[in-house]
């Protein structure tokens, strides 16, 4: 390992404890280094709050060492004004003499201006260095930047022999338990990372689900279904208003234009809805969509290729018949610390196009 490598690595560290409460902004960690130690370090913790490379400038105790020091970062620092000022302003204004960079910023407005700005006024910049773990990192915010879409997970369990639940005609069956209590609460904490999370009609009807995070700590992100017919009733857990919840549908009804937190938006039905759905929750600033099912849901984004990474929890149980798991083949990433669980990160050829 590399001093530089060594030293990104860390603002990787750091760029990670501001998961699930930086969107629509990227996670972004930077460190301070004079003699080879670090003596500043910070990450970007929240949205409309200062930049992680403004955080570990500040962490400096004794401000003239900057002008003999190192700033590593990895994302691009931005050359605009945004919610706060540039960051690259900041860096000259200083005296940093040396920035390394992991990987550009894709977003228009920066796309390389940063580094630009910085060569101008005399900085060496060095960039590239671990640059497929950096965008690995923020994947959600280069497919947002790149595609104009949101950065799509699904998420299901099934049985050992491939279902996800038996035949059930009505809310008052309950749905076969595939899930243990480790990996609710991991798919609670994932909950947590996304802004929105999406089920179909059939799930909403026959499960009746809340869709808030309860069995972990983190924000409650925006609950979503596609209802095309307003055959959901409206005393649903889905509109209970413990979370924002957005309908998807062909004809919008006053009753529910009433309800707190419900929002209901019109859309048509002959083609493209899956397409139309994404298109209408990134304009309403959702960037991250985590699809919990059904499989019929789950099965046309997968046939669509309108998906990014999929969770999939496999159970020791067998249920001989029932409702099938979608079908989904990409590059698979197991994870044997849990029992029962499998962790799939599925990409599609989206996804690998810039990666």
């Amino acid at each position: 390992m590399t001093v530089h490598t060594e030293f990104m690595r860390r603002c990787f560290q750091l760029a990670r404890k501001g998961e699930g409460y930086t969107h629509p902004n990227p996670m972004v960690g930077a460190v301070v280094v004079h003699d080879g130690k670090i003596i500043g370090e910070g990450f970007h913790r929240r949205y409309g709050e200062p930049h992680a490379e403004v955080n570990a400038i500040a962490a400096v105790r004794d401000a003239s060492l900057l002008r003999h020091s190192t700033l590593y970062i990895s994302l691009e620092p931005c050359s605009h004004y945004g919610k706060t000022p540039p960051c690259t302003g900041l860096i000259t204004e200083k005296g940093i003499p040396k920035v390394v960079v992991a990987t550009c910023d894709p977003n228009p407005k920066v796309a390389g201006k940063g580094l630009a700005w910085m060569k101008e006024h005399g900085i060496e910049v060095i960039e590239g260095i671990l640059k497929e773990e950096a965008r690995m990192l923020n994947r959600a915010f280069f497919v947002n930047q790149l595609i104009e879409r949101p950065y799509v997970i699904l998420k299901w369990a099934q049985s050992r022999d491939g279902f996800i639940d038996r035949i059930r005609t009505s809310r008052e069956e309950r749905p076969s338990k595939l899930s243990n209590e480790l990996t609710s609460c991991l798919a609670h904490r994932l909950r947590t990372r996304v802004q929105g999370v999406m089920v179909g009609t059939r799930t909403a009807l026959l499960d009746d689900p809340k869709l808030t995070v309860r069995h972990w700590y983190g924000h409650q992100p925006t609950r979503v279904v596609i209802d095309r017919t307003n055959l959901v009733p409206n005393d649903s857990a889905l509109f209970n208003g413990s979370a924002p919840t957005i309908i998807f549908t062909e004809s919008v009804t006053p009753e529910r234009s009433k309800m707190p937190g419900v929002k209901q938006i019109k859309i048509g039905f002959s083609n493209e809805t899956i397409q139309q759905v994404l298109r209408q929750l990134y304009d309403d600033n959702i960037r991250t969509l985590l699809v919990e099912g059904g499989s019929q849901l789950l099965s046309s984004f997968i046939e669509q290729q309108l998906w990014d990474e999929a969770f999939v929890e496999t159970s020791c149980k067998i249920l001989h018949s029932g409702i099938k798991a979608p079908s989904i083949d990409g590059d698979t990433v197991s994870n044997e610390r849990f029992l029962h669980a499998t962790r799939l990160h599925l990409k599609n050829q989206i996804t690998r196009n810039f990666l």
